[in-house]
């Protein structure tokens, strides 16, 4: 099991996937707006997307866990 986190402080602009997906490793989950930026968090393992923990307009902190990768 893995888990996706943030690697920085943003809202959530977009959900690329959905729950039980499947997904590759490098694979954008989601996307985030920061300073006006647009960056990309990706899966760090291949897998199936156990639960995702945010939804589009959440807050998330540097650190917080956006999904399960099982």
């Amino acid at each position: 099991m893995t888990e996706v986190k943030a690697n920085m402080a943003g809202n959530v602009w977009k959900v690329l996937v959905s729950e039980g997906d499947t997904v590759d490793s490098s694979q954008d989950i989601v996307i985030l707006e920061s300073m006006k930026m647009e960056i990309p968090i990706a899966a760090e393992a291949s897998g199936t997307v156990k639960e995702l923990k945010v939804k589009e307009e959440d807050f998330v902190n540097e650190g917080d866990v956006i999904a399960i990768i099982e």
